[in-house]
């Protein structure tokens, strides 16, 4: 598998007009699709949880959000202006820097949704109770992965942080500013995420 470093621009850099719409309801529709078929009768599927695209907009030519499903909850990139998409081989890599630290994407294709990036957040999702929990905390990622206060790490996928970690962070909406939000409760977040026990991998 091999790797690539893509820079990612803040929401406020001079961007070429859309040329996808809002991915959401596509999203919704393959993934929902897909529960309904392929994953029926699996055992690491959690109940209480659905299908939901959280989040989503437009970041340096790209679509940026959070895919929850009852198998997993990831990160999810998604190309808008084409030529702001890196093309890799499906199954390798894309590391992206954001404030909080380096992500790494694993490249993947749906044939009704196209190409897109994903970085595990959490699989399986059983610690979730409800969906309104697994929003709450889609929601605290995506704010927490553009505090700068928030310090992540460079990692590769990591090992999907137990949902008890993230019980405690806060979950603002994607528009809370950084100074609204509690940057320790947010940097404990995304730690957690690489090493499940909340410590700083820099820290060993």
């Amino acid at each position: 598998m091999t790797a690539t470093t893509i820079p990612l621009a803040s929401p406020a850099a001079a961007m070429p007009p859309a040329t996808r719409p809002d991915p959401t309801p596509q999203i919704e529709r393959v993934f929902g699709h897909i529960h309904a078929t392929r994953m029926q009768g699996l055992p690491f599927l959690n109940p209480a949880l659905r299908v939901e695209a959280v989040g989503f907009h437009r970041r340096d030519g790209r679509w940026l959000g959070v895919l929850i499903t009852p198998w997993f909850m990831n990160l999810m990139l998604l190309p808008d202006v084409p030529n702001s998409w890196h093309h890799v081989r499906y199954g390798d890599s894309v590391s992206y820097p954001f404030p909080s630290g380096v992500f790494e994407f694993i490249s993947a294709r749906e044939p009704d949704l196209g190409d897109y990036q994903i970085c595990s957040l959490f699989s399986p999702v059983f610690e979730f109770a409800d969906q309104d929990g697994a929003r709450a905390t889609a929601l605290a990622v995506l704010t927490a992965l553009f505090d700068a206060n928030t310090h992540a790490g460079a990692e590769g996928p990591g090992t999907p942080m137990p949902a008890a970690q993230a019980a405690a962070a806060p979950a603002p909406a994607v528009e809370t500013s950084a100074a609204e939000a509690a940057p320790v409760s947010k940097r404990d977040f995304l730690r957690g995420r690489w090493r499940g026990d909340g410590a700083d991998p820099r820290d060993t």
